[in-house]
């Protein structure tokens, strides 16, 4: 259980010695207890007391990396609300070694050229999950092989051979792939594998149960980075699955279950269309990495969406950076529009000018993310904010006249501008979006 403030403060030396950058230790415990530093900024604790802390502090599900950088896991809610999901499910692709090369290409194809922008994101699938369905060393290597040189994704190496599977870390190892799977009769060989190359690696138990076994096992050998396959048979045994796990990793605080997972709706089902919605349900329900059959663009696009909606932060605006943005190749005559920093007030904005075809600067304000009327009742988005982010744009140097359009929403500021910028004419742009492209092509400077 995480320890609060002052209890960590018991374990601190005490020196307020200011060097981990906060007045005294007590202010750095209370940044330790809400997870906003490491205790590896107080240069004078304890080995064992860093241990101490580090394994109380641990979120109760352990975060673990694939590849260099790729996180799942480190969740410490059961629903989005209550704070915020953290880091989004990945999205896998299946191939085994028994299909033909065609199916390869075509796999991998989809893999690399499925990617969809989305409010400033870029949305697409993260995993190859390459399975030596034969059992056979010649013909899992092959597969290795192509989708090394036809692909830089991430990878997960599947496979019970393990000569099969030691061979195919030699040719991935720079990518540290994802190992699948420890379980009753491997889990020796495989954990010397895994920390031999320092990679994660999948439990698979028959039951939670004997799951909950390999993984205490596993930890006990030295393998911290851990990803739980539970093995359903039915939707409903998947569904239950991932909520116990949750419950057990975030109420009961039990460290064997403590980990991310892995579901194969792949293997649920051979219906594309339930195979889309089992994935849908593990985005909300809580799979750490999903296993698809294939990837198509319209059941990809959806739940890719719906992953970014349901891992978005709540308490966070989405915001883009303050600048004047160039659409359609703007000059000295280009007209100027203006509005807030909201991602998707931007996107919506940009996407109808760019359909316009007119050349336009489009100044963006930083008023924290929020949308345009929100922004202008929170006083962030008013005449004299606008007024002073005007001249420090110093957008007067790119253009020949002095006319900006405000958004129609905010009509009422338009004389609050002209008494800041006297030189300059304000015109009320449209209130609704789709709007833009007909008013910008009537448009003269």
């Amino acid at each position: 259980m995480a320890l609060s403030g002052i209890e960590i403060f018991k374990h601190l030396p005490k020196t307020n010695c200011k060097e981990c950058g906060f007045p005294t230790c007590l202010a750095f415990a209370m940044q330790l207890a809400s997870s906003k530093v490491e205790v590896s900024k107080c240069p004078y604790v304890k080995d064992e007391t860093k241990a101490f802390l580090e394994e109380s502090q641990a979120p109760p599900i352990r975060k673990v990396i694939i590849g260099d950088n790729f996180a799942i896991g480190e969740e410490t809610v059961f629903f989005r609300h209550e704070k915020t999901f953290v880091h989004p499910p990945a999205i896998c692709i299946l191939i085994k070694d028994e299909e033909p090369k065609s199916i390869w290409e075509k796999k991998i194809a989809s893999f690399n050229n499925l990617k969809f922008e989305r409010i400033g994101f870029m949305l697409k699938a993260n995993l190859l999950f390459l399975e030596n369905s034969s059992n056979l060393k010649a013909k899992f290597l092959e597969l290795v092989s192509y989708v090394m040189k036809e692909s830089n994704g991430l990878l997960c190496l599947s496979s019970e051979n393990m000569d099969a599977l030691k061979a195919a870390i030699e040719m991935t190892k720079e990518r540290k792939p994802l190992l699948y799977s420890a379980n009753q009769s491997n889990i020796d060989e495989i954990a010397s594998i895994a920390k031999e190359y320092n990679l994660p690696i999948v439990a698979k138990g028959e039951d939670l149960e004997s799951l909950s076994s390999l993984t205490e096992k596993l930890i006990s050998l030295g393998i911290k980075d851990i990803i739980l396959d539970s093995s359903p048979k039915t939707i409903k045994e998947a569904f239950y699955h991932q909520i116990f796990i949750r419950r057990q990793a975030l109420i009961s605080k039990f460290r064997p279950l403590g980990f991310p997972t892995i579901v194969f709706p792949a293997k649920l089902t051979n219906d594309p269309m339930k195979e889309a919605l089992y994935a849908a349900t593990f985005i909300v329900k809580y799979g750490g990495l999903i296993v698809l059959s294939d990837l198509a663009g319209e059941s990809l696009f959806p739940l890719l969406v719906l992953s970014l909606n349901i891992y978005t932060d709540p308490q966070r605006p989405m915001a883009i950076e303050e600048k004047i943005y160039e659409i359609n190749g703007p000059n000295e005559k280009s007209p100027i529009c203006i509005t807030t920093n909201f991602s998707l007030t931007y996107f919506i904005v940009q996407g109808e000018i760019d359909a316009s075809k007119v050349p336009t600067y489009l100044m963006i304000m930083d008023t924290g993310g929020l949308s345009t009327l929100t922004s202008w009742s929170a006083g962030k988005f008013n005449g004299e904010l606008i007024s002073a982010y005007v001249k420090k744009s110093k957008i007067e140097e790119k253009v020949s006249h002095r006319k900006i359009i405000i958004p129609g929403y905010v009509a009422g500021i338009k004389g609050e501008i002209e008494e800041e910028l006297k030189t300059w004419e304000v015109i009320v742009g449209p209130r609704e979006a789709s709007d833009i492209p007909i008013f910008l092509q009537k448009f003269k400077t």
